[in-house]
C-alpha cells in the first residue's frame, strides 16, 4: 500500500505544536513523529518536505450553502467543495434549504448520490424539518447524517418552522443532533414594518441589524434552549451573533458532554456593523452583523468555550442577486475559501493561539457531532490534513476565488497565511493552486 511522509513541519494538534512528521498509509495516518524519524521506513515512501510549513487537521465546516439542487447558477457541490479544499478544508455539511427542499428521505439520497460523484472534500447532509414531515425526520439514520435542520426563523429557502405544537413533537422523538437558525420571525415583521413605513423601499443597508434584531435573536435562542432542556433534546444553535445569547451557554463540562452546544461563523467574528457603509449588501446575512460589542461577546464567549465551534456559514448569491435594494437582496456570502486564512490573520494578531484556531475549526467539531475518525492528527485516523505557510502573503482578488458566484466579502484584503497543500483521506488534493481532481472525497460517518 502507498506511503506518503510529510516531514519536518510545524505540527499543530490537541494543543500543542511541536516539529515533526506524519506517514500516510492508504487513506489513513499510520505513525505521527515528533523529532527524528525512525530507520526503518520503506525506501519506496514518497516524501513531502514540508519545513517551513504548519500541518493542522483539514477543517471541518458544520455550516455550508452549496445550493445544489436547483440554484445552481449561484453555487454547486463541485465549486463549492473545490473552493474549500483551496482552503484547507476537508469535510463540509450541507443545508437543505435547496429547490427542493432536503425534507424527504428521498432527497436526501440524491444529495449523497451527487457529492460521491463531484465532491472533493467529504460530505454529510442536515435533513430538513418542516412544519409537517415528522415521519421523514424519524426515518433519518443517525449514523449517516449530521443532524436535523430547523429554521426557527424565515431566511433563504423559505423553511420556517413556526407551529408551536410541530416544533415540541420534532425536539420530544428525534434522538439526532437538532440544529438551528433562532430568529424570532414576530419581532422581524413588526421591525420590518417600522422601517418600511419610514423609508419605503430605500432602507439603508445600516438597518438590517436592528430589523433583524439581537432582541429577535435570543428570543429564540432562549426558546429553542428551553425546548431542548424540557425534552433533553441535542441541540446545537448555528451563527451566534449577539453578546445576550452567550449568556445561554456553558462551559464548565467538557464538549462530549454538552447537551447545548453553539457555532460562531467567520463574519461575525471578524465585521461589525460599521461594515455596512462601505460593504453594503455584501455582508448582509441572516442574523445580521452586528455592533462592536456584540462581536466581542461573542469572541470572549468563543475564547471561554461557552461558544464551541467556528464555521462560514458559506451562503454564495450571484453579484445582481446582491446589487438589488434592502428588501430584494438575498442574505448570505461565500466564506468557505477563506476560514482558516482569516483564523491564521486572527492568529497573527494575538486574537486567538493557533493550537484554540485548530481546536475551534477541526477537533472540536468532529467531537460535537461524534463523527468517526476525523478532526485530529492521530494514528488510525484518516489523513485529512492542511499545509499552511504562515510566513506568505496572498491578496483576495477576483481572479484567485473559486466560488461560482464569482467575488467575496474579503476582496482587496491581504491575509498573512497561504494555503500550501490539502490532503483528503490520504492523497493530495490541491497543491499550490493546482488540483488532483480524481480524487473525491467520502462520505462522513458518526459515532452515535
Amino acid at each position: 500500500m502507498k506511503q506518503t511522509l510529510i516531514s519536518n513541519a510545524a505540527i499543530v494538534n490537541e494543543g500543542t505544536s511541536f516539529t515533526g512528521h506524519v506517514l500516510i498509509e492508504g487513506e489513513f495516518i499510520k505513525e505521527v513523529f515528533e523529532g527524528n524519524l525512525p530507520e526503518e521506513l520503506s525506501d519506496d515512501v514518497e516524501v513531502i518536505e514540508a519545513k517551513g510549513l504548519t500541518l493542522v487537521p483539514g477543517v471541518i465546516d458544520d455550516q455550508v450553502h452549496f445550493r445544489e439542487p436547483g440554484l445552481m447558477h449561484k453555487e454547486e457541490f463541485y465549486t463549492g467543495a473545490k473552493a474549500g479544499i483551496a482552503g484547507g478544508t476537508t469535510t463540509f455539511m450541507e443545508m437543505p434549504n435547496t429547490n427542493p427542499q432536503t425534507t424527504t428521505q428521498e432527497e436526501l439520497q440524491k444529495k449523497f448520490d451527487r457529492a460521491a460523484d463531484v465532491s472533493l472534500a467529504n460530505h454529510s447532509f442536515f435533513f430538513g424539518a418542516t412544519n409537517d414531515n415528522l415521519d421523514q425526520v424519524l426515518a433519518t439514520d443517525p449514523k449517516n447524517v449530521c443532524g436535523i435542520k430547523i429554521f426557527m426563523g424565515s431566511s433563504t429557502g423559505n423553511m420556517l418552522v413556526d407551529n408551536t405544537e410541530a416544533l415540541d413533537k420534532i425536539f420530544s422523538k428525534t434522538k439526532l443532533l437538532i440544529a438551528t437558525h433562532c430568529e424570532d420571525e414576530a419581532t422581524i415583521r413588526a421591525n420590518s414594518a417600522i422601517y418600511k413605513e419610514r423609508y419605503g423601499d430605500n432602507v439603508p443597508m445600516s438597518a438590517h441589524p436592528l430589523i433583524r434584531s439581537a432582541e429577535a435573536c435570543y428570543l429564540s435562542s432562549s426558546k429553542a434552549a428551553a425546548l431542548a432542556a424540557k425534552h433533553d433534546t441535542r441541540l446545537h444553535i448555528l451563527h451566534i451573533s449577539t453578546a445576550k445569547e452567550t449568556e445561554l451557554f456553558r462551559n464548565d463540562i467538557p464538549l462530549k458532554d454538552k447537551r447545548l452546544t453553539a457555532e460562531a461563523c467567520i463574519h461575525h467574528l471578524w465585521f461589525t456593523d460599521a461594515d455596512y457603509d462601505n460593504k453594503g449588501t455584501y455582508i448582509k446575512w441572516n442574523p445580521a452583523v452586528k455592533t462592536a460589542d456584540d462581536r466581542e461577546g461573542v469572541w470572549k464567549a468563543l475564547l471561554d468555550d461557552r461558544i464551541d465551534i467556528v464555521a462560514t456559514d458559506h451562503a454564495p448569491h450571484t453579484i445582481e442577486e446582491k446589487s438589488q435594494n434592502y428588501w430584494s437582496a438575498p442574505s448570505g456570502g461565500p466564506l468557505i475559501q477563506h476560514s482558516l486564512q482569516a483564523m491564521m490573520d486572527f492568529v497573527k494578531e494575538g486574537r486567538i493561539s493557533i493550537e484554540r484556531a485548530v481546536e475551534k475549526l477541526s477537533h472540536a467539531p468532529a467531537t460535537c457531532f461524534h463523527i468517526h475518525k476525523r478532526g485530529f492528527i492521530r494514528k488510525g485516523y484518516y489523513a485529512d490534513i492542511a499545509l499552511i505557510d504562515l510566513n506568505a502573503q496572498q491578496t483576495v482578488e477576483k481572479s484567485n476565488l473559486l466560488y461560482k458566484c464569482g467575488w467575496s466579502p474579503f476582496e482587496g484584503h491581504t491575509f498573512s497565511s497561504i494555503i500550501d497543500s490539502t490532503f483528503v483521506n490520504g492523497r493530495r488534493v490541491y497543491h499550490q493552486g493546482k488540483f488532483d481532481e480524481t480524487v473525491k472525497g467520502q462520505a462522513i460517518t458518526f459515532e452515535r
